[in-house]
């Protein structure tokens, strides 16, 4: 399958695509992937890229090397790039715009993870749609231990995610949870061996990238809608993209794929 590689900013943060998959890689092993500010800014970019591409049907996100997943900010450069308050600033607005991005991604992502998911790699990891992990996995929100503050709506992510009790437990403990641990929690949705992670994701992304585009856009946009305080639900959006699937070509193409017993073929239109 021919690969087109998407142009990023760094080398730190790949993104290319194979077919219908947007493959985003945290580059930066030696550190184990912790993400720097040119690397938090690099994703909306590849993103945008990936969500104008009308072959794209889905994205999984992973880490370079077989260490990490994500094991964090990069702290190596916060004396620089967090030195003064206008400083913090810019660099809390770049990951804040990351972590954004992903979750307002219309398309389906999956976080494909092995080795260390920690701090911000948690978040990352969050942000996705589902996520695939290895056994060698390890899950950890150490921000007691640097004094770090999360903002709300980061931890009510986790809460929708693991619930009140087991995000309380990640965050006042700030200790590893093994792969088993955080599949209990549904912190994961699904957990292979090691050597067989990167081929299960992608047969679970091919199962995905055959779906109709707009059923699960439309899907997507009411667990997005969801996460949000009800005062600020979009909900007229949410049946619209609804009315848009019963409206589209493709809704024909599945019913005539279904009476005639074939593989549907859906153009997302």
């Amino acid at each position: 399958m021919d690969t087109v590689t998407v142009q990023t900013t760094t080398d730190k943060l790949l993104a290319h695509k194979e077919g219908a998959i947007g493959w985003i890689t945290f580059n930066n092993p030696a550190r184990h992937n912790a993400v720097s500010m040119s690397m938090w800014e690099s994703v909306p970019r590849a993103l945008d890229a990936f969500e104008q591409d009308p072959d794209i049907r889905l994205v999984i996100l992973k880490g370079a090397g077989e260490k990490a997943f994500v094991s964090g900010a990069d702290i190596s450069e916060f004396k620089e790039k967090r030195a003064s308050k206008e400083a913090a600033e810019a660099y809390n607005a770049a990951g804040e715009a990351c972590h954004r991005a992903l979750q307002e991604f219309p398309k389906p992502t999956i976080a494909m993870i092995r080795g260390y998911c920690i701090g911000g790699g948690c978040a990352v990891a969050i942000d996705c749609d589902i996520r695939i992990a290895a056994e060698d996995s390890v899950y950890a929100i150490p921000a007691g231990r640097l004094g770090l503050g999360y903002r709300y709506e980061g931890i009510r992510r986790l809460i929708d995610l693991v619930g009140p009790s087991f995000a309380a437990e990640i965050f006042f403990t700030a200790r590893k949870f093994n792969a088993q641990e955080a599949l209990a929690m549904s912190l994961i949705n699904r957990l292979v061996p090691v050597a067989e992670l990167e081929s299960y994701t992608r047969g679970y992304a091919g199962m995905i990238a055959d779906n109709a585009p707009l059923t699960l856009a439309a899907v997507k946009r009411s667990v997005l809608e969801r996460h949000k305080d009800p005062s600020v639900r979009d909900l007229k959006r949410c049946n619209d993209m609804v009315d848009a699937c019963f409206a589209s070509r493709d809704y024909e193409e599945g019913r005539s794929a279904f009476m005639e017993k074939r593989r549907p073929v859906f153009k997302g239109r």
